[in-house]
């Protein structure tokens, strides 16, 4: 069983891609529209989910690149905002995960872990202010590395994003 390096440990039970996602060819261009801005600087420190960094406490900024700042034009209507990071440090090649909190391993796409194909995140932040000319917007919390690239914002809307009679039901 190979460990990997960096970051994140291999545990028993976990299965790797044969081939690693970072090193095939692309077959779309990401762009990343910004950074965030957060106080978290070490993977140990930093809240496994949202609900953790808000209990955490620190809130947490994303600065947008000048040439997208026209497109936070209308976003200040919206009360929480749908933000998608890259999680850069995340390994690329696990399939199948062992969770330090569950008994049995499980796929990726049954996950939450930053650990996946493409590592793109899913954070739902209260917005607190928007400044469009200095591309700035404060969050009420954020669970990602401070540097963390933003891929792309989309407003939350209750009505379609919601779902409140969704379940997921945790195993041991």
């Amino acid at each position: 069983m190979t460990v990997r390096t960096g970051m994140f440990e291999q545990r028993e039970g976990e299965k790797a891609l044969a081939e690693d996602p970072a090193a095939m060819p692309g077959d779309g261009h990401i762009v990343f529209i910004g950074r965030i801005c957060s106080p978290w600087t070490a993977r140990e420190d930093c809240p496994k989910n949202m609900s953790a960094a808000r209990a955490k406490g620190g809130g947490a900024t994303i600065e947008i690149g000048a040439a997208y700042r026209p497109g936070l034009l209308g976003l200040a209507r919206a009360s929480h905002v749908a933000i998608l990071t890259w999680l850069q440090h995340a390994p690329r090649n696990l399939i199948v995960q062992k969770p330090r909190h569950a008994a049995d391993a499980k796929g990726v796409f049954a996950l939450r872990s930053p650990a996946r194909p493409n590592p793109v995140g899913l954070h739902i932040a209260r917005l607190l202010t928007l400044d469009m000319e200095a591309g700035t917007l404060a969050l009420d919390a954020i669970d990602v590395l401070d540097g963390t690239p933003v891929i792309d914002l989309k407003p939350y809307i209750p009505g379609v994003d919601a779902y409140p009679d969704a379940i997921f039901e945790r195993s041991k």
